[in-house]
């Protein structure tokens, strides 16, 4: 089950908030406090997380940036119509959905499909960096592994390369083992 979590600042809109995610599948955890949101995104993963707006002490605006910018999770602000684009203006560039007030259950229900796919396709490129970072780290500590066999053996870039991987094949280990055993051995 998805999980979202609700700020806004009465009882009723979100309840009427998380009723509506609950028929798209989610789990709501609702709050009226702006800090308690902010503690319970340190302490839980969420794939949404909706603001409707103002809240207690602050618009929502700054809370939504907050929150784009330190979760993986979509953000939802919801807004007076009126203000709609005064605020899509701000926060657009920071992946928030801005929703006016009515909210149309309907359109409600092509949103929350639209940050679904988003968020596949965010934590896909989120995955693919990842495995990019791993395989420069990899290939840094390699390089290093290599750089200690030219200066330490006198070893060509070639021979090093070739030494590497034939330990790593010998010994049946990847060759990022084979180049931190070099690098213990022959770092002082």
């Amino acid at each position: 089950m998805m999980k979202a979590l609700i700020v806004s600042k009465t009882e009723s809109s979100l309840r009427a908030v998380a009723s509506l995610l609950s028929k798209e599948g989610y789990e709501a955890e609702c709050t009226i406090e702006v800090e308690h949101a902010r503690f319970r995104l340190t302490q839980e993963d969420y794939d949404l997380i909706v603001i409707n707006t103002p809240l207690n002490g602050e618009s929502g605006v700054e809370f939504s940036l907050y929150c784009a910018e330190q979760t993986k999770a979509c953000v939802i602000l919801i807004v007076k119509e009126e203000r709609a684009i005064e605020i899509f203006n701000v926060v657009d560039r920071h992946g928030v959905l801005v929703i006016s007030r009515p909210i149309n259950k309907h359109l409600f229900h092509h949103y929350l499909i639209f940050t679904r796919s988003f968020k596949e396709r965010m934590l896909s490129v989120h995955r693919e960096n990842e495995k990019l970072r791993t395989q420069l780290e990899e290939s840094a500590i390699i390089n290093r592994a290599k750089l200690l066999l030219i200066q330490c053996l006198s070893m060509t870039e070639q021979q090093a390369h070739r030494y590497i991987e034939k330990q790593a094949m010998n010994m049946r280990t990847s060759k990022l083992n084979i180049a931190k055993q070099v690098i213990r051995t022959y770092e002082n």
